[in-house]
């Protein structure tokens, strides 16, 4: 039989921790005893020493402290001073006077103790370094490394290199501007915005346009993740969160951009994490740290707006927010023509443009990649239109499904987005522009609103649902989220905030809001239809429109 090797290692204790050990145990053991053996003399009585004076027992006395201590020929003893005659015990017997040292005894015993902490203090902290050593090994060994020390980068990229978002670089244009020459800013005493948030589905290029305004500014370019920052030692994100700051101070005018900040900016709730509260607290104090006028932009990205802290979100901090959406048809047209600008091709580019409605950037990017790699091993030098349908799917199908559109799709998109923005223009609900892949009103926020502005903003959410089930004479699962939103603004008008006929409310009273609601959409909507038939065509079109192109197709026809 062969030898048997044992599965698991016994793993030996350190000597000198062993050691370390002992002698506290020791010295501890050492005080107890001497506390407890260090008076043994028996407390007597008065009629107890009596009778040793009286049969001459006693040697000697001596006073201690308020004892008088008696030794006999076998024996010692202790008693009150003033429970006995002092003075015929006085007379009789040589006295002695101890000197009370007991204080000295509480300042060695407390030295002692001293020691004996200090001592285990010291082997605790060194069992934790060797803990900490051994968790820095594991990692290593796993292949994770230690946080590369902060280092600028020099950003080439520029606004030609991002394709379409021409809203988007319009906002960062006075941002490049500060950067250039923040001392034209200061001589007039304008405060810029300490930090600007780019909020938009992953993909969209936040990163890319980051990197752009560095590049158009000509300045350092700091670039972390918000996951860098997360450690499993408490403090070390909050000291990496200090080296970027005073980085970036000590080259400033510059950018820092934190990606994904929601991964140490996540509101702070019940489940709390020690080191991500400490790093995202260092993150708050740096940012109220640095003047307005600095010369430093704060540059943070996140899909995930709204698990941001709120301390994260205020006036002070990042300032400025820019919504960056999926790109609409002519922001794909010409990322597509930038893509294919270095690469020998015969692309209809509106027509690959049309039929990646919902990609993002990155989508693109990949799916241009694709039909060059289809095209070269196809043996031709050339890239076509046939090239993107034959490795569509293929990307579609890639990591993350994406929201994509057959023409059918597309047209039933297009009827249930221009019924929103129809209702909502006739009805005055503001929005800034409505498209087929923004599937959401960018409706303006007001502190107080009237019951009317409520139902008017349910019978927008409402109104896509009806379009399409009046059209196609069917029912679509796109109108999910726009009906629980509904439902949920309905539900606040009866519970919420009690504007119902009856203070006394019943969950008849909802349905009862909601039927009205409807069955006034559905009037609105066929007077609208001419309308909503014109803007239906606009979005096929061109995939959005603007609350502008709708107040003028309505003072038109009426």
């Amino acid at each position: 039989m062969s030898e048997m090797k044992p599965r698991f290692k016994t793993k030996i204790p350190n000597m000198k921790n062993i050691k370390i050990i002992a002698v506290l145990l020791v010295i501890l053991l050492g005080l107890l005893f001497f506390s407890t053996f260090r008076d043994t003399d028996t407390l007597i009585t008065h009629t107890q020493a009596n009778a040793l004076y009286s049969g001459d027992k006693i040697e000697k006395i001596a006073i201690d402290g308020d004892f008088i201590r008696i030794k006999t020929e076998k024996k010692s003893y202790k008693i009150y001073k003033d429970a006995v005659n002092k003075t015929a015990f006085f007379e009789k017997y040589p006295v002695e006077v101890v000197e009370d040292n007991s204080y000295l005894y509480d300042i060695g015993s407390l030295l002692v103790l001293m020691l004996a902490f200090w001592f285990l203090y010291r082997f605790m902290q060194q069992n934790r370094l060797q803990q900490l050593k051994h968790l820095r090994a594991s990692s290593k060994a796993n292949g994770e490394v230690e946080s590369e020390p902060v280092e600028a980068l020099t950003s080439t990229v520029t606004f030609d290199d991002v394709a379409g978002i021409k809203d988007v670089k319009e906002e960062l244009e006075e941002i490049i501007d500060f950067l250039k020459d923040p001392q034209k800013y200061r001589d007039l005493d304008i405060r810029l915005p300490k930090g600007v948030l780019l909020v938009g589905p992953p993909g969209v290029g936040k990163t890319l346009i980051s990197k752009a305004v560095a590049g158009e500014a000509n300045v350092p370019f700091f670039y972390q993740s918000g996951a860098s920052f997360v450690h499993i030692y408490v403090g070390m994100g909050a000291k990496r969160v200090s080296e970027l700051f005073n980085k970036a101070k000590q080259t400033a005018p510059s950018i820092i951009f934190i990606d994904e900040i929601d991964a140490v900016g996540k509101s702070r709730g019940e489940f709390r994490n020690d080191e991500r509260e400490a790093t995202l607290n260092q993150l708050l104090t740096e940012m109220d740290g640095f003047e307005d006028s600095s010369g430093i932009i704060v540059i943070g990205a996140t899909n995930k707006i709204e698990m941001l802290d709120e301390a994260l979100l205020r006036a002070g901090r990042f300032d400025r927010r820019i919504h960056i959406a999926l790109p609409d048809l002519e922001d794909r047209a010409k990322t597509l023509e930038l893509y294919l600008k270095n690469k020998p091709n015969e692309v209809n580019i509106e027509q690959v443009a049309r039929m990646t409605v919902g990609f993002n950037s990155a989508a693109l990017d990949t799916l241009t990649n694709e039909a060059a790699i289809y095209a070269m091993r196809a043996s031709r030098r050339m890239i076509e239109t046939s090239d993107f349908d034959a490795v569509k799917e293929k990307v579609l199908m890639g990591k993350r499904k994406l929201l994509s559109f057959t023409e059918e799709e597309r047209e039933i998109q297009a009827v249930y987005q221009a019924a929103k923005a129809v209702i909502a223009t006739w009805l005055d609900i503001e929005f800034d522009k409505i498209g087929i892949v923004n599937t959401q009103l960018l409706m303006s926020e007001h502190e107080i609103l009237s019951k009317s502005q409520l139902l008017s903003r349910i019978k927008v959410y409402l109104a896509g649902s009806i379009a399409t089930r009046k059209r196609y004479n069917e029912q679509f699962t796109n109108a999910a989220s726009d009906i629980a939103q509904a439902k949920e603004i309905v539900a606040k008008v009866i519970y919420e905030y009690a504007m119902s006929d009856n203070f006394s409310v019943t969950p008849q009273q909802e349905e009862e809001l909601l039927s009205t609601s409807v069955s006034e959409v559905e009037t609105l909507l066929e007077t609208l239809d001419t309308a909503l038939n014109q803007v239906s065509s606009i979005l096929l079109a061109q995939e959005n429109i603007t609350a502008e192109e709708c107040r003028d197709i309505l003072r038109e026809i009426f």
